[in-house]
C-alpha cells in the first residue's frame, strides 16, 4: 500500500505534484492534523484515494465544515486495503480552545484503543496528531508527545505510527525513526510517502 501522510502546513508544491501525477499512485491519504477541510479535500480529490485523518490540536472547526469528508479515525479502528488503521487525535492540553487532552486523559483513550485493538486483531497503522514522549517530541509543553503512546506502541505492536504536529523547521528533527518497540515511527509534517 502506498500511503501520502500529510500534515500541519498546506503546500502548494504537493498539489501541483498531484496535479500532474499519475492516478491511482496513491491509495490512501492519511492525515495528522491541523490542515484545512478544503485542503484535505482538495488533496483527496487530486490523489484519487481515500482520505483518513484525525484531528490535529488546531483543528477545532472541523465539525463545522462542509467540505470535510472521509474517515475520522479518532477513537476508532478502519480498514483500508487490507491494513488495520487506528487514530487518536489532538495533542497534550497547554491552553484553552485546542483539540487537547492531558496525559491522564490520554492514557484512558489509548487503553480502551488498545484493548478494543488486542480483541479485534491488533492495528497495522497507528495515526495520531502528536508523537510518542520522547520520540520525535520537543521538550516545551506544546510539543511534547504523548507518554501512553509509548504504552500502546509496546501493547500492540503496529507497523508504522505516522504522526505530524512536530514542525521539521523547529530544529534537527528527524523525519523517521524506529520506536524501540519496532514501530516505524514517521513525522507526516508537509507531506511524505509511506510504502507499507
Amino acid at each position: 500500500m502506498r500511503i501520502l501522510a500529510i500534515a500541519d502546513v498546506e503546500d502548494d508544491l504537493l498539489i501541483a505534484r498531484l496535479e500532474h501525477a499519475e492516478r491511482g499512485r496513491y491509495d490512501l491519504v492519511v492525515s495528522c492534523g491541523d490542515l484545512s477541510a478544503g485542503y484535505l479535500d482538495c488533496v483527496a480529490s487530486l490523489a484519487n484515494a481515500p482520505l483518513a485523518y484525525v484531528r490535529g490540536n488546531h483543528d477545532v472547526r472541523y465539525e463545522d465544515d462542509p467540505h470535510l469528508g472521509g474517515t475520522n479515525l479518532d477513537g476508532r479502528i478502519e480498514e483500508f486495503g487490507g491494513l488495520r488503521f487506528a487514530g487518536l487525535e489532538g495533542s497534550l492540553d497547554y491552553r484553552e480552545g485546542i483539540v487537547g487532552y492531558n496525559q491522564a486523559q490520554m492514557r484512558r483513550r489509548v487503553v480502551a484503543l488498545g484493548l478494543r485493538a488486542a480483541l479485534t486483531g491488533g492495528i497495522d497503522v497507528l495515526v495520531t496528531h502528536a508523537p510518542a514522549r520522547g520520540h520525535g517530541d520537543l521538550p516545551d509543553p506544546p510539543h511534547q508527545g504523548f507518554d501512553a503512546f509509548n504504552g500502546l506502541l509496546d501493547w500492540v505492536h503496529p507497523r508504522l505510527m505516522l504522526h505530524g504536529h512536530v514542525h521539521l523547521n523547529y530544529g534537527v528533527i528527524e523525519r523517521e525513526r524506529t520506536h524501540p518497540s519496532g514501530t516505524r515511527l514517521v513525522n507526516a509534517y508537509g507531506w511524505h510517502e509511506v510504502e507499507l
